[in-house]
């Protein structure tokens, strides 16, 4: 067996030259200002008419039932999913359609109904202008989003809109750094303008968002997140302080419930009850009843109340408690919602 050919590797030097880019903040604040400028010019020189013809031609698609489809290649294709996204999440029925995808069996999904928006900043992509015939057999209403006055998507749309731009924050003019910003501010004020034509309410916008902070507090009451049954530390007004110690300390809400046979709440014993009263009686609580001691008039809440304003009257003045027992109309103990139970709720 002949011997293996042998190879020689070239390594870096182990002590490369040090890296000397840096930024400044002068050359920061410039840049900034620039972006601003360009911003301003694109407020400045926004054609009002065509924007007000966009905004009432998506309303009326969706008003019809149709759906509002956003398309765009590259840097305009993320703005244009995303401006999508904005719409679905304020009541509005969107969807973004990849170019590619769509002449690939997606464009089916397109009827008479619907709308598509087509976002360029040259108006010549050539991915979009393939899209246009076909999107056309389908019956849609085209609309090309550019900023270029003149353009072949232009051309072959029902519908143009020109968004000014005075050039890419780029020092090359070519990165798409300015173009896909006023791209962004244009859709998503758009957005914003049919929310408010759709009167759209905090509530039903909560109910697009679950899982947000705002979600919960406009949608979670509090029998949504109180504790009840045998999660409660019930006792009775006759029952010795010492002999419920396990009661108040094993269900996790710092507090005695104090109810009468009917379940009717009488009043609450905390732990800092407990530890006022070891305190000022010393040997004498062995003796002393959780009736002699609780709470009789403490702050309550209904289960129908909402999680936040639960919430909020545990933390109103004089002082803030860390739990409300929840009681019906009868005064009957049905549960407990804490403080604890509402921040791991997420509100």
């Amino acid at each position: 067996m002949g011997s293996l050919p042998t190879f020689s590797i070239d390594l870096p030097s182990a002590d490369p030259k040090p890296a000397t880019e840096s930024v400044d903040a002068a050359t920061l604040l410039n840049l900034f200002k620039a972006q601003q400028g360009h911003l301003n010019y694109f407020f400045k020189h926004l054609d009002l008419s065509q924007t007000l013809a966009f905004t009432q031609a998506l309303l009326r698609f969706s008003s019809l039932g149709g759906t509002i489809f956003f398309s765009g290649v590259g840097k305009s294709g993320f703005v244009a999913h995303k401006i999508s996204q904005t719409l679905v999440s304020l009541g509005t029925r969107s969807a973004f359609l990849s170019p590619v995808d769509a002449l690939h069996g997606d464009i089916g999904i397109l009827t008479s109904r619907d709308v598509l928006v087509l976002f360029s900043k040259s108006g010549n992509t050539e991915e979009l202008l393939r899209l246009v015939p076909c999107a056309r057999a389908k019956g849609a209403f085209l609309i090309s989003v550019t900023s270029a006055e003149d353009s072949l998507l232009k051309g072959c749309c029902d519908m143009n809109v020109w968004l000014p731009l005075e050039r890419e924050l780029c020092p090359f003019d070519l990165a798409p750094v300015t173009s896909t910003a006023i791209q962004m501010v244009f859709g998503d004020t758009v957005a914003i303008a049919l929310m408010g034509a759709k009167n759209l309410s905090k509530e039903a916008y909560a109910a697009n968002h679950p899982a947000g902070r705002i979600g919960k507090s406009l949608i979670f009451k509090v029998k949504d997140i109180m504790k009840k049954q045998d999660e409660l530390p019930v006792c009775r007004e006759g029952d010795l302080i010492m002999d419920q110690l396990v009661e108040l300390t094993s269900k996790g809400c710092g507090c005695l419930l104090v109810i009468d046979e009917a379940y009717h709440l009488i009043g609450t014993f905390t732990d800092g009850d407990l530890r006022r009263t070891l305190k000022a009686s010393g040997e004498g609580i062995f003796k002393l009843t959780v009736g002699e001691m609780c709470n009789r008039n403490p702050r309550t809440t209904s289960p129908d109340t909402m999680a936040v304003e639960a919430m909020k009257k545990m933390e109103s003045p004089p002082s803030p408690v860390q739990f409300l027992p929840v009681i019906d109309h009868n005064n009957v103990l049905i549960g407990i919602v804490t403080l604890h139970g509402l921040v791991s709720a997420g509100l």
